[in-house]
């Protein structure tokens, strides 16, 4: 299999100074190293939220003729957005993550949504709280407090979501097995990131308090 490697960082800044942009390339690179050669590799300098990005195109391109996989490091790093990324699947990208690459396009369409139904419920509860905030007279710019309740609220909200990926059984299991199960579907967390042990005690233990809240 060859493959396109495919990178972006948010500013011009960031591809300057190689910060998030060297991490990305050694992922792609040390998976390629293994798995397949790289034909050809382009860097985005653009936001997340927008769709028109001319490497990409430029690399979507290069994929089709060389017959490769287009190969990012972290889908956070290509979009968190579903309807983004079912609209690259139907334009016939062949998607591969290195930090996940046995992902189906299912899985991928639901980790995209998880991720975006995340945002979009911190950004609510975010805004509801400032609002709030400053119907009481507290200063925007000092009301830390307020933001870290939204975003523990955003947190749970994850923790939710991701309950339903996970067997019945789950409370009983240790942490180590159900990051290895997550891993395993190819889930990744807020931030993008493989699970880990801790990982998965921080939100198994809001899921275990909301639990013991509906008993009460």
């Amino acid at each position: 299999m060859k493959y396109v490697g495919y990178y972006r960082v948010s500013t011009k800044k960031q591809a300057r100074s190689g910060l998030g942009l060297e991490a990305q390339q050694q992922m792609v690179r040390q998976f390629a190293a293994t798995n397949g050669p790289l034909v050809a590799e382009f860097v985005e300098v653009e936001s997340g939220r927008i769709d028109q990005r001319s490497e990409l195109a430029k690399a979507m391109i290069a994929s089709k003729k060389a017959g490769a996989s287009l190969l990012i490091a972290r889908l956070d790093r290509f979009s968190r957005r579903v309807s983004f990324i079912a609209a690259m699947m139907e334009k016939g990208v062949q998607l591969v993550v290195a930090e996940m690459p046995h992902a189906t396009d299912f899985q991928l369409h639901i980790f995209a949504a998880l991720a975006q139904e995340e945002r979009r419920l911190i950004s609510e509860r975010t805004k509801a709280a400032l609002a709030q905030a400053k119907r009481r007279g507290t200063i925007l710019g000092r009301n830390g407090a307020v933001l870290a309740k939204a975003n523990r609220d955003g947190a749970i909200a994850f923790a939710e979501q991701i309950e339903k990926f996970l067997p019945p059984q789950w409370s009983t299991m240790s942490y180590s097995e159900l990051a290895r199960r997550l891993n395993q579907i190819g889930a990744t967390s807020p931030t993008g990131k493989q699970f880990h042990a801790q990982t998965v005690k921080s939100f198994a233990t809001r899921l275990l308090r909301l639990q013991d809240r509906k008993i009460v």
